[in-house]
């Protein structure tokens, strides 16, 4: 459990660390690689085509091995179909990327920086995971119901 935690840490400390680095913890930046017809910035997407090709390479590697290095089983998602939850939380995401120039992984190293607005857009954050697992947990009740 303790080598668990501390490769946890160590990774958590790399991604933070890539994301300050890399730009993606400032929402200017960000905002900036929205902004097509103004102040283009496309520095970021060198981030994540580089990103890209990490994840790519790395899940071909790790996953011929019959288990993860700390656990007994990988822990993959089952579900393959796309629909509305999935959909429009993608939406939700890019939407509030878009407005905010903020994303969960760039937002949690931007704390450290102790400006107000991670904060907020953390505490957001939140507050919409509680919401949207108290309308999942409200809609289960009423089809339980049905």
């Amino acid at each position: 459990m303790l080598l668990r935690t501390i490769s946890a840490a160590a990774i958590g400390l790399v991604f933070g660390a890539g994301i300050a680095i890399s730009g993606m913890a400032n929402p200017a930046k960000v905002l900036n690689f929205f902004d097509i017809f103004g102040t283009w910035d496309p520095s970021l997407l060198l981030v994540m085509g580089s990103a890209l090709i990490v994840t790519f390479v790395g899940y071909r590697l790790v996953l011929r091995r019959p288990a993860p290095a700390l656990d007994r089983k990988f822990h993959l998602p089952t579900k393959r179909e796309v629909d509305v939850p999935l959909v429009a939380g993608s939406a939700l995401f890019g939407i509030g990327w878009g407005i905010a120039g903020f994303c969960p992984g760039g937002a949690i190293p931007a704390l450290g920086s102790g400006e107000p607005a991670p904060f907020i857009f953390v505490a957001a954050m939140i507050g919409g995971i509680w919401l949207a697992r108290g309308i999942k947990a409200l809609s289960a009740r009423r089809a339980a119901l049905a």
